[in-house]
């Protein structure tokens, strides 16, 4: 399961509702290895043992985090798409500060290359010291490896694993999209089988589902093979930088969970801003090209994000000021799948299909409210 914080949804410039772009995304491990009649038990993991992934880190995002429950110990890895400033300008800051908690644990950085040129001179002029390592993985150079390598993969534990695969966009500079892939391994003891061969609860069955063969006291051997399932749960997201051609995403979409895109403006608002203008890069996407996409690849969830400070924060479609009924309306237009329209600290759970259960509902994503804690 994904659980998705927005601490940034504004595009380019923050508003009093809306800083600019950040996405928190927490890695939850439901699962625990107990035993408890063959069925899979709850685990309230937690809050200090949630690995999470940050992509992109607009100025301010640091002070966004104040007001959830995030916590930069357990911070795992912060994807850039791209080096404009809304979507880099607080990565230094929000690094000098988990050094300042405590942080010694290593951090995987997935970014252009420019974002080392601006940390070395961040570090050169502000005497910034981490006392941690920071794995920086280069963009471009993951691209250029020939072969299906565009994928960069965490562990998070030896049940649980995290791929980031990138792919590129369409701006005005090199902008990339991240796909997020989290793959929860469970071994689930066939109770009933062990009742059935005459082998009665003991610890015997949790070494059995922990993978051990065992010997039973009148002698007989036991291969956990035979008495443990292994349940794979995949769940899969696709979070876009800014991008102007949805369609570069139609390889990484296929069985996505759920699509994260910016929409910037609606389609009018592009259509007049071309006609006053016919050689201007537009760099962003409306709702309804988006909405458009998603359409086309039969997504069932996505959530728009990266809103023009002209929108202001209600919705109401009878109001001549420029509001969210604007941008919802231009991509309900032409897509009829579940779409929401992200809001700062806005929370939603991505809970993905397994390979043991094909009962699950197609709509894997759900709103769960606000993550501000004040």
């Amino acid at each position: 399961m994904l659980k998705l914080t927005f601490l940034g949804t504004s595009a380019g410039v923050p508003t009093k509702q809306r800083n600019v772009t950040a996405l928190a995304i927490e890695c939850l491990n439901p699962h625990t290895s107990g035993v408890q009649q063959g069925s899979r038990q709850q685990n309230n993991q937690s809050k200090k043992s949630r690995p999470w992934v940050l992509i992109d880190c607009g100025e301010g995002t640091q002070q966004q985090l104040l007001h959830t429950k995030l916590s930069l110990h357990q911070l795992a890895a912060i994807c850039i798409t791209h080096v404009h400033g809304d979507h880099c300008y607080g990565l230094p800051g929000l690094l000098a500060s988990a050094a300042m908690s405590g942080r010694r644990e290593p951090l995987t950085l997935i970014a252009p290359k420019a974002i080392v040129t601006l940390l070395e001179a961040i570090t050169a002029t502000t005497e910034l010291y981490l006392p941690f390592a920071l794995d920086f993985i280069a963009i471009e150079e993951v691209l250029a490896e020939q072969g299906d390598t565009n994928k960069v993969n965490i562990s998070l534990s030896d049940q649980h694993q995290l791929e980031i695969d990138i792919t590129r966009l369409s701006h005005r500079v090199a902008s990339h999209g991240f796909g997020i892939t989290q793959t929860i391994s469970l071994l689930l003891l066939n109770t009933d089988k062990l009742v059935a061969d005459g082998i009665p609860a003991s610890a015997l069955w949790g070494k059995l589902q922990q993978g051990e063969d065992v010997t039973t006291e009148d002698n007989r051997q036991l291969h956990s093979v035979d008495y443990v399932d292994e349940e794979i749960q995949r769940t899969r997201i696709v979070v876009a930088g800014d991008n102007d051609t949805p369609n570069l995403l139609s390889e990484a979409v296929v069985d996505a969970d759920l699509l994260v895109h910016e929409a910037t403006y609606t389609h009018e608002v592009m259509m007049a801003i071309q006609a006053r203008n016919p050689d201007y890069d537009l760099m962003h996407s409306s709702a309804h090209v988006v909405g458009t996409f998603a359409q086309k690849m039969n997504l069932k969830n996505i959530i728009l994000t990266h809103f023009s400070a002209r929108y202001q924060n209600f919705d109401n479609p009878d109001s001549e000021t420029p509001n969210m009924a604007y941008i919802r309306l231009d991509a309900q237009s032409v897509y009829q799948g579940n779409l929401w329209l992200a809001e700062d600290f806005a929370q939603y759970t991505v809970d993905g299909a397994t390979d043991l259960a094909d009962d699950r509902v197609d709509n894997r994503v759900q709103y769960i409210g606000s993550a501000r804690s004040d």
